[in-house]
This record gives structure tokens, sequence and C-alpha cells, in this order.
């Protein structure tokens, strides 16, 4: 599921370099997405309709393997 959100989030930006994920194992896993501050509108999308397309694609990733997962985008540090 990392892979998935990996590729797709270095498709949208600019600088896909600056992009970083990480995942905390457990019963539901939860995927941070981090992007360069420049790209953050490229990933979250106008209402948030791309950052909810990327979650739907986890979703359904994790439902595939018999889990739940959530996406969380966070600011560039």
């Amino acid at each position: 599921m990392k892979d998935l959100i990996e590729y797709i989030a270095k498709s949208l930006v600019e600088h896909p370099e600056d992009v970083i994920v990480t995942e905390t194992r457990g019963n539901r896993p939860r995927i941070e997405l981090s992007v360069a501050k420049d790209d953050m509108g490229r990933v979250i999308g106008k209402g948030g309709r791309v950052a909810n397309a990327i979650r739907t694609l986890l979703r359904v990733a994790a439902e595939r393997q018999g889990k739940q997962a959530t996406l969380d985008v966070t600011e560039p540090s």
C-alpha cells in the first residue's frame, strides 16, 4: 500500500524527490504522505478531491488484503 501511495504522489508532483511516505503498521495501517510545500496543492486538489481520490484507491487496495488503512497528508517539515 505504501508503494501505491508513493507511486501516485510522485506522478502528481513537480518535485518527486521530496515525496516521503511512512507507514505505521498495526491493526489499521496509517500512511502519512509528505510532499514539498509547492506541491501540497497538487496532492490535495481543489476542495480535497485529489486527496479523497487517493484515499479511495488506498481503501480499495487495503480491502483486497483484508485490512483497513487511512491516509494523512502532512505538512512538509
